[in-house]
C-alpha cells in the first residue's frame, strides 16, 4: 500500500474509533451513570453498562494505537515544521 492510501486508511479508522469512543463515552456519562440501578440490570440499546464500557475502552485503545501510527507516518513533516517554526523565532 502506498503512502497516501495508508494515510487515508489510518485516518479513516482513527476517525471511526474517535466517533465510537465519543458516543460510548456520552452514553456512559448521560444514560448509564455509575450507581444507576442494581448491578448491570439497566441497559441502553440492549447493552448494559459493562458492555458499553468494553466498547469504550477497546475503541479508545484502537484510537491511541492509530494516533501513534499517524504520528510515525508524519514524523518527517512534524520535524520539518518544528524546525521551520523554531527558525522563525
Amino acid at each position: 500500500m502506498n503512502g497516501p492510501k495508508l494515510n487515508y486508511f489510518v485516518d479513516v479508522l482513527m476517525a471511526l474509533a474517535f466517533i465510537i469512543t465519543s458516543i460510548s463515552g456520552l452514553i456512559l456519562f448521560f444514560f448509564l451513570p455509575e450507581g444507576l440501578g442494581r448491578g448491570n440490570s439497566t441497559d441502553f440499546l440492549g447493552l448494559v453498562r459493562h458492555d458499553w464500557g468494553l466498547i469504550h475502552n477497546w475503541s479508545g485503545i484502537v484510537m491511541v494505537v492509530l494516533v501513534l501510527i499517524h504520528l510515525v507516518l508524519h514524523w518527517k513533516w512534524i520535524v520539518c515544521m518544528t524546525k521551520n517554526i523554531l527558525n522563525e523565532l
